[in-house]
């Protein structure tokens, strides 16, 4: 399943996630510092999600109160919670 997501208050305005079995198989990001966010997606790469966002929430950017890592998290939490709930929307391939 594909999905999206919009951070708040991060350098990166779109975040892509598709996500297998409850692993991640990709993730892409839309702005935000290029490197970092590429070494993210290699990293995290075939993780449970579920571990994911304990290794990145809370992770902080120059005194901002998140980050790049912390709105992935963020958003792989509101993932699970949909999922759980059954209100999960695809994003259009």
């Amino acid at each position: 399943m594909k999905i999206q997501f919009q951070p708040q208050e991060v350098c990166c305005r779109q975040m892509f996630v598709d996500i297998e079995d409850n692993k991640v198989n990709e993730a892409f990001f839309m702005g935000g510092c290029s490197g970092n966010l590429q070494g993210i997606s290699k990293l995290i790469k075939g993780m449970d999600i579920k571990e994911v966002i304990e290794r990145l929430e809370g992770i902080d950017c120059g005194g901002k109160g998140t980050s790049c890592p912390d709105q992935l998290a963020q958003g792989l939490r509101e993932y699970l919670r949909l999922s759980e709930n059954g209100e999960l929307e695809k994003v259009s391939e």
